[in-house]
């Protein structure tokens, strides 16, 4: 494109109108449902299932970014409003979703306390990452993670805004507890075996170090809700803001891009009440552990190991990672173990399908117009491995099987943790300086911040180390 025709594109740009709730005619609904974590995969899945519901003009979502403001601003000038593009092989679909009614800077501690304070608000729902739970290996907060001494600290003395999603919360339940405003429930939605109590254990945790008396109010008043997410949504780009434009006929800043495919399956109490989220196609079940472990070993699992595997040989997306036999291979052979190890059926009699999910997660993955980035799956591994590996290379060892194909997982995490030139982890530092160690000491040394009972069996130390270098360019 030449100078001239980016200049005229950019004025034709300007002379639309900006998407609001004038140009696109939306009633705003009520907050009765406060996030944290607001980002593109919240968009394209809980604020659409929310806006989907033949109830959707009771429930408005109050919504709080993480670590920086930038997405509250975008979505606030146009009053929460943004196009979510349903992009598939025979091409792009357009909607505009309308569920996310505030969209707040998440440093903005006071306001998220009114908000959960309020009667109305039915509950609180999470996409923070995994690693914001600062659980330790035991399943319980890690109190002496610096990030969760400095909120307890601050806490504690009543000076300052915790600064984590998770002290955030607590204080804002606080607020609940002192204004008597009754029960709600918390919706985890991180990818994370048993979310519910994960986030059960790292609330109650923060909230009894801080407070005996507002951890007995959690444990009275707060539901922890269990689910299993899935829908692929990668990074927005420049290109998919213009498409929105040509498309549709106005300007969107924050539009989102996912697969057509989505899921969600919950499991849990709504002592105040919640959308008819199953009007869009959410599944409610007693026994959420079966899927869980479907979605987490099958999918994110294969995620994760196309996205060391996949950098480590050069490649920059899930779909040009899948193309290639080496790292579709190992796919297959992970899939083979973690299959192994899952319930044919789920508790109640529901049948999970495997082959049918093996094959479609096939489908997604190649779908080429879907730019899913490795280097955003890579972020935080020590983390995601103790969830999508560890469980598959412990059950299949039990078995008396090796878990090569979960051992390779680590492995090439290892490899990409010494050769990326940017290591997004919680425990990039105490990786970076396992890394300076040498031989089966430096595998046990990283293992060990990954499991510490892998880390201590030889065996399996043997066993990773013998698959370092398996995805080294060229091989």
């Amino acid at each position: 494109m030449s100078i001239e025709q980016a200049d005229a594109t950019g004025k034709a740009a300007e002379s639309l109108p900006q998407l609001n709730r004038t140009v696109h005619a939306s009633a705003k609904p009520p907050v009765r449902i406060v996030h944290l974590g607001l980002g593109a995969f919240h968009r394209s899945h809980q604020a659409w299932y929310t806006s989907q519901a033949s109830d959707a003009a009771d429930w408005g979502i109050a919504a709080f970014t993480g670590r920086r403001p930038d997405a509250a601003l975008a979505l606030a000038e146009q009053d929460g409003l943004f196009t979510l593009v349903e992009r598939a092989d025979s091409g792009d679909s357009f909607s505009v979703v309308g569920s996310i009614v505030e969209a707040v800077d998440g440093a903005d501690v006071q306001r998220l306390a009114e908000l959960v304070s309020a009667p109305a608000t039915a509950m609180v729902t999470l996409t923070v990452t995994e690693a914001a739970y600062r659980l330790g290996a035991d399943g319980q907060l890690d109190t002496t993670a610096s990030d969760v001494a400095s909120d307890l600290a601050l806490l504690a003395s009543g000076s300052g805004n915790p600064s984590t999603p998770l002290g955030r919360l607590v204080f804002a339940l606080a607020a609940r507890r002192a204004a008597g405003a009754g029960p709600l429930a918390v919706v985890c939605c991180d990818n994370l075996a048993n979310n519910g109590t994960v986030a059960r254990n790292a609330v109650a945790g923060l909230a009894q170090a801080w407070n005996a008396e507002l951890a007995a109010w959690v444990e009275e008043n707060v539901s922890f809700v269990s689910t299993s997410v899935d829908r692929i949504t990668p990074r927005t780009t420049e290109a998919d803001i213009a498409a929105v434009e040509a498309a549709c006929g106005y300007r969107d800043n924050s539009p989102v891009v996912a697969e057509p495919f989505t899921n969600w399956v919950l499991s849990g109490d709504f002592p105040a009440g919640r959308p008819r989220w199953e009007d869009a196609g959410a599944v409610f079940v007693d026994h959420i552990e079966p899927y869980e472990n479907r979605k987490l070993w099958l999918l994110n699992g294969a995620h994760s190991l196309l996205a060391y595997a996949g950098q480590l040989r050069g490649h920059t997306t899930v779909a040009q990672a899948l193309a290639d036999p080496q790292c579709l291979n190992a796919v297959e052979s992970f899939w083979d173990e973690a299959e192994a190890n899952l319930a044919g059926t789920a508790a109640g009699g529901a049948d999970l399908q495997i082959p049918a999910y093996r094959a479609a997660l096939l489908a997604r993955f190649s779908n080429a117009r879907i730019a899913h980035h490795l280097a955003q799956i890579a972020m935080d591994g020590s983390t995601k491995l103790r969830m999508r590996a560890v469980p598959v290379l412990q059950a299949e060892r039990a078995q008396g099987r090796s878990g090569a194909a979960a051992a390779l997982m680590i492995a090439a995490w290892i490899d990409f943790s010494a050769a990326a030139d940017t290591f997004h982890d919680p425990l990039a530092t105490e990786v970076a300086a396992a890394n300076q160690l040498e031989g089966t000491e430096r595998v046990r040394a990283v293992l060990a911040l990954v499991d510490p009972a892998v880390a201590a069996d030889d065996a399996v130390v043997e066993l990773v180390s013998g698959l370092l270098g398996t995805f080294a360019a060229g091989s």
